[in-house]
């Protein structure tokens, strides 16, 4: 057994929350203590440009996964929904924790007094969720976030929406919101329970109106695929339903191109009898296109569940949205699915 394992991260808090994170769950599992290793990525140090016009979410994981794969780490912590949907060769999901909440939410400044709002993404109507948009922020708000998906979905909900590029981390967004340079953020809502800002919420966006990013609120812990003794040690520790769920969503983004410039939401929730329900949506950056469908299967064939969907929303008109949007052509090379514990 090894003496200690030596963890990759990013260095913000919320980063540091999912290292710790993860080293009290492969404690709870036997495995020895966890060294955090602090790595700088291209997403922390370019922060002139929009997100999407860098290169997308892959940039706050590239250094880290080439310090995984010179073997100066044993393991990394990311964010599953920033990481790509095909990996590295050598590297593999060796486990997930539990899902949080994956919705998005709406944060108002520190001095709004408006009261909150939560609609059940399960049981919403778009109507009310509409009219609860409009109490809180109008109908032309000027809205940060960093999201080309968060955008668009919005944009076809509040057509008179403004948006503007937001980045830096959880602290630094809230400041800027804080000190008016927007009327509103849009932010992971499990982001913000996990830091203790759960407070700052003031609606909960339902999944008819913006669904998450594919692997939203789930925390990857990435390995070695010779690692054999660090990936043991993972898969005690991983999650099974947030895994299927993983899987499933990461298969949808491979089958749509395997990109993070063209707005592409989808969740992926156990449902009855051993089943995984799965609705996923392609939207143009404007938010006049879009494409919605759904999808269940056995939890067993969370990868196959995902794959199909994205053929299915390719068929129904994807496929144009996503060539007219970025020139993607649809990949045919499925991820590794996540092993079960």
């Amino acid at each position: 057994m090894a003496q200690e394992l030596r963890l990759g991260t990013r260095g913000s808090p919320l980063a540091l929350w999912q290292a710790n994170a993860v080293a009290e769950r492969l404690a709870e599992a036997g495995g020895p203590p966890c060294r955090p290793v602090i790595i700088k990525t291209s997403g922390d140090l370019e922060r002139e440009q929009p997100l999407a016009a860098e290169g997308g979410k892959g940039l706050f994981v590239k250094e880290i996964e080439d310090a995984l794969l010179a073997g100066r780490i044993d393991l990394a912590v990311h964010s599953s929904k920033d990481m790509p949907a095909l990996l590295p060769l050598g590297l593999r999901i060796g486990g997930v924790l539990p899902r949080a909440d994956p919705r998005d939410a709406v944060v108002l400044p520190s001095s709004g007094a408006l009261p909150k709002v939560d609609i059940q993404g399960g049981a919403a109507r778009h109507e009310p969720a509409l009219d609860a948009l409009v109490s809180l922020l109008g109908w032309s708000p000027l809205l940060g976030t960093s999201s080309v998906r968060r955008v668009a979905q919005l944009a076809a909900a509040l057509p008179r929406a403004r948006f503007a590029d937001m980045r830096g981390n959880l602290g630094t967004r809230l400041r800027k919101l804080d000190a008016g340079g927007v009327d509103a953020l849009v932010l992971a809502a499990a982001g913000l329970h996990r830091l203790g800002l759960g407070a700052r919420i003031s609606l909960m966006l339902p999944v008819d109106v913006c669904l998450p990013a594919p692997g939203q609120g789930i925390v990857a812990v990435e390995i070695r695929e010779d690692d054999v003794e660090t990936r043991r040690w993972v898969e005690r520790a991983n999650d099974p339903m947030a895994a299927a769920a993983l899987d499933a969503e990461r298969a949808l983004v491979a089958a749509l191109g395997g990109g993070c410039q063209t707005p592409i939401g989808a969740l992926a929730m156990p449902g009855d009898g051993g089943r995984l329900e799965m609705v996923a949506i392609v939207v143009s950056r404007d938010g006049k296109r879009a494409v919605r469908k759904r999808a269940s299967g056995r939890l067993q064939a969370a990868t196959a569940v995902g794959s199909q969907l994205g053929a299915d929303l390719l068929a129904e008109g994807a496929k144009d949205i996503l060539a007219e949007e970025t020139g993607h052509e649809p990949s045919t090379r499925r991820p590794e699915p996540i092993p079960p514990r």
